[in-house]
């Protein structure tokens, strides 16, 4: 399984964020969470004593109010940055590529938004530059 890091590590105490995420294909199109920040894979943020597929299971129903089925794990990668209000920030996150199975109640999450777009018009789109390339991987071995 490919891992990268981006970023550069400084000199200073990190805040370490684990997620998980989902990549999801059907009929030629990905799904992404469309906020006002910009496009995002479906996924986020591991709470404590949660498993990578629970996170992915939690997050997808809040931000879409789906349900999912995850497949396999596709790659991980990790990021050094300076973050405005949480300052230096290093997210963990890791992939997996999986299908929505259907509608299983109301998305909780306002300002997100389910996007399915053509491969071709998201690559590069995405707001992490790691997910950009967790996205290529996924292509890759498709």
């Amino acid at each position: 399984m490919q891992h990268k890091i981006f970023g550069i590590k400084e000199s200073a105490p990190y805040y370490d964020r684990y997620g998980a995420y989902l990549i999801v294909e059907n009929n030629g199109k990905i799904a992404v969470i469309e906020t006002e920040k910009g496009l995002f894979l479906i996924g986020g943020g591991i709470e404590t004593g949660e498993t990578d597929e629970e996170c992915i299971v939690r997050e997808c129903l809040e931000e879409t109010g789906c349900s999912v089925i995850i497949r396999e794990k596709i790659c991980s990668a990790e990021t050094y940055c300076k973050h405005k209000t949480i300052g230096y920030f290093h997210p963990i996150q890791t992939y997996y590529s999986g299908e929505i199975c259907g509608k299983a109640g109301k998305p909780v999450e306002n300002g997100h938004r389910l996007k399915w777009m053509d491969y071709e018009l998201l690559k590069g789109q995405l707001y992490a530059e790691m997910q950009n390339w967790a996205l290529e991987q996924w292509k890759k071995i498709r």
